[in-house]
């Protein structure tokens, strides 16, 4: 607990009181990393609308170590935020994946970039999404690229959908078309897909964890590996009791270095309703290191590391790059709650979302220009 009492309060969100909201014309030095190279982490809250019936808003973003919201110059699309026909499904490398009623098409845009430009904003539209047989292509689990901008002609975009279908596609190629892949294990169904750059491949965590599925497209060839769990902690009968009832999803991240972790989140609904739905919680994370023979040894210390969890595709930064950040420790971003876990005591804080965040989505640094 020591590391988070050296600090200000980290997150505003779990604040009993009204978001405050600062202004700023970009991001100030204040908010740059310690190399000035690159932005922080940070929370995509919502947008100040310019005028009563504008189409545009100013961003507004939280750091995950400063105490009050920074409204940018830079100007957005209201609908990215505020429009159920422009559904959000996604994000990665700062790059939003949205799935638009109108015509059905997937675009990876740049809008919520903080340091994108907002006067010609990148809007990329991806092939037209074909459906194999008995699977569905509107209920999107995540998406993933391999590169930082889709626009790289190496880059491919992986869309992993509910159920069986995972497609691959490199925007930047002129004939560029969907590589589509019929997923037979149902472990995987309700999976997200991440892209590794140490191995250049894209892997996806089965449920349970205990299995993962890698797809290299420079081959063509996918392999599935069996993890060993070892160094397991001890629970107790109430413990584990409470962990049998929750919700439990997997998530792979990658470290700067090539490390290699699968985080278990455990969520269970609370007594909290907001407009008739109850409220997921947190209940446990379990980080596990992997290695290349298979092995995912649980562990409570990940030294410099901060993990970042959301709708988003999970990162993973040092926090010494950027002051004020606590190392070891596990941000948490959801449509349900907000908050952070501590690995070195299991110190679990979240709250219930306030309603003035209208985004689940945690956008990584980003290199400037």
């Amino acid at each position: 607990m020591a590391l988070l009492l050296n600090q200000p309060l980290k997150l505003l969100c779990f604040r009993r009181k009204p978001v405050l909201v600062r202004s700023s014309p970009l991001l100030s030095n204040d908010g740059l990393s310690s190399s000035l190279l690159q932005t922080p982490p940070c929370f995509i809250v919502s947008a100040k609308r310019c005028g009563r019936l504008a189409k545009e808003g100013k961003l507004v973003i939280l750091n995950p170590y400063e105490d009050e919201c920074t409204s940018l110059d830079k100007k957005v699309p209201m609908a990215l935020l505020y429009d159920n026909e422009l559904v959000t499904i996604g994000s990665s490398h700062g790059w939003i994946a949205t799935l638009s009623q109108d015509d059905g098409l997937l675009r990876l845009q740049d809008d919520l970039n903080p340091v994108a430009s907002d006067t010609n904003p990148k809007r990329i539209p991806l092939p037209p999404l074909v459906t194999l047989p008995h699977c569905q292509t509107q209920i999107v689990t995540n998406v993933s690229l391999s590169a930082s901008s889709p626009e790289d002609e190496d880059c491919v975009v992986a869309v992993k959908f509910l159920g069986p279908q995972l497609s691959f596609c490199r925007p930047a190629q002129s004939n560029s078309e969907w590589i589509n892949i019929r997923i037979e294990n149902p472990c995987f169904y309700s999976s997200r897909v991440m892209y590794s750059k140490k191995d250049n491949m894209f892997c996806i965590p089965g449920s349970g964890g205990h299995l993962i599925g890698t797809w290299d497209l420079r081959t063509h060839k996918h392999n599935l590996q069996s993890l060993q769990f070892q160094n397991l902690p001890k629970l107790t009968k109430t413990k584990q009791k409470l962990l049998d009832s929750c919700c439990k999803s997997e998530h792979l991240v990658e470290s700067p270095a090539g490390e290699t972790f699968l985080v278990k989140w455990y969520k269970k609904s609370s007594s909290k309703i907001i407009k008739g739905i109850a409220q997921m919680k947190t209940q446990a994370l379990m980080v596990f290191k992997l290695d290349e023979q298979g092995n995912a040894v649980y562990t409570q210390d990940i030294g410099d590391l901060c993990i970042f969890l959301s709708k988003s595709e999970p990162f993973c930064v040092l926090a010494s790059s950027f002051p004020g950040l606590c190392p070891n420790n596990v941000i948490l971003f959801d449509c349900d709650e907000g908050g952070f876990f501590d690995l070195d005591d299991s110190t679990i804080i979240t709250d219930v979302m306030p309603t003035s965040f209208k985004s689940n989505y945690l956008m990584p640094p980003q290199k400037l220009d």
